[in-house]
């Protein structure tokens, strides 16, 4: 069965996380994905380990878990555009591509001639992604960005963490690099618009994508709560600004968050918890009083919940209908029944580690399903295959090109 985009050709310039990513959920969805890789190195992340990938007898690999996480369903392609025939080879394999996704600095591929121009000449169908730090325009366009630094010019570290004055208080980034995974996913949809416009008669076209633009777009409400008040939200914790109870509590062996979404629920939960008084009492009885009557409303309610375990408490409030759940560490979350149902962990075959596990794709097409072709390429295992089944090259050709050491 052929996947939704296996008609499509992906020239993947970028490397570490947010390039790596739309190119991966490109790949997934069936196309053809050529990861152009320098040679002897290659993406930075293969070497941002430990952990790396183990063998049958339990010795590392050369493959970084981190690597691993963005790169399965692609072929890695070893070649230095440094050099002149380098920069021959990626235009002639951009000629024959759809799609391809670059992170390098503004301007920074146009001194090898691999800039959108220079390849729209050659392929006015091209569509081409360009993610950086802050895009192609503005004061800060050519300063390099990452992730950890967007979340705090951003905004999003002003909202994580715990409130000002409780212990361990101040700003915090997220535990994964969500900048670069949401730029990833805008990505890819931007790339899937642009396919759209060109499939309806139009021509290629240039994406501008920036990780603080991705970043700033993603405050959603609070931002929101900011434009209408003119008032910078504050650190919760684990509160929710808008609405209460919607945050962690404690219970007899540990924690549990409890996510009361309107009034009907929040009176369950008084009923559960024995305290049905709370639901008519006028400071709880509307979520907006709850909001206003925080500091009230949470400490009763976290002196209530300690009186029962974490299991109790989710299968109390899972049968009043009221949404609630653990605080799962990685271990708990690829044991959990539901994320077994799911497939959410699957296993390769891979050359060094016999296999290597993977995070299934959340994407449930009913017609045309994620596939799981090839595990995460080592670097430059395609090579020669790419550039003889694409470009046509002899074995002649190639044997000079490695030579040269451009490949």
């Amino acid at each position: 069965m052929s996947g939704a985009l296996s008609h499509l050709r992906v020239l993947d310039l970028s490397r570490v996380l947010a390039g790596p990513w739309a190119g991966q959920i490109l790949a997934d969805l069936g196309a053809e994905v050529i990861k152009v890789e320098r040679p002897g190195a290659g993406d930075d992340t293969r070497a941002w380990g430990p952990p790396f990938l183990r063998d049958a007898q339990g010795d590392n690999t050369s493959e970084a878990a981190y690597y691993l996480s963005a790169n399965r369903n692609k072929q890695s392609v070893t070649l230095d555009f440094t050099q002149a025939e380098g920069q021959r080879l990626v235009r002639e394999l951009a000629a024959r591509s759809d799609i391809l996704i670059e992170n390098f600095k503004v301007g920074g591929l146009a001194a090898y001639g691999l800039d959108y121009a220079s390849l729209k000449a050659i392929n006015p169908r091209l569509i081409y992604c360009s993610i950086t730090g802050f895009g192609q325009s503005g004061p800060y366009a050519k300063r390099a960005g990452y992730d950890f630094m967007i979340q705090g010019l951003g905004g999003l570290m002003s909202l994580t963490g715990k409130p000002d004055g409780e212990a361990g208080a101040g700003p915090v980034k997220v535990g994964v690099a969500l900048t670069d995974i949401l730029t990833g996913l805008y990505s890819t949809v931007a790339i899937l618009a642009a396919l759209a416009h060109r499939d309806q008669g139009g021509s290629g076209q240039h994406i501008d994508m920036a990780l603080l633009d991705v970043q700033v777009a993603c405050l959603a409400n609070q931002a929101m709560n900011y434009l209408t008040t003119g008032q910078a939200p504050r650190r919760l914790g684990n509160a929710h600004p808008n609405i209460v109870p919607y945050q962690d509590f404690p219970t007899a062996d540990g924690d549990f968050i409890l996510t009361v979404g309107n009034d009907g629920q929040f009176r369950k939960f008084c009923e559960v918890a024995g305290h049905a008084e709370w639901a008519d009492d006028p400071r709880f009885a509307s979520n907006a009083q709850r909001v206003a009557h925080r500091a009230e409303l949470i400490p009763l309610i976290r002196q209530a919940t300690v009186f029962r375990t974490t299991v109790e408490w989710v299968l109390l409030l899972e049968q009043a209908g009221v949404p609630c759940g653990p605080i799962n560490d990685l271990a708990a979350v690829f044991a959990d029944p539901q994320v077994l149902a799911r497939g959410l962990r699957v296993e390769m075959p891979h050359p060094l580690g016999g296999s290597v596990p993977q995070v299934a794709s959340p994407i449930r097409l009913s017609e045309t399903p994620v596939q799981y072709r090839q595990p995460p390429p080592l670097l430059g295992e395609h090579t020669a295959e790419v550039l003889q089944r694409v470009l046509g090259l002899s074995a002649a050709e190639l044997e000079s090109l490695a030579a040269s050491k451009v490949i």
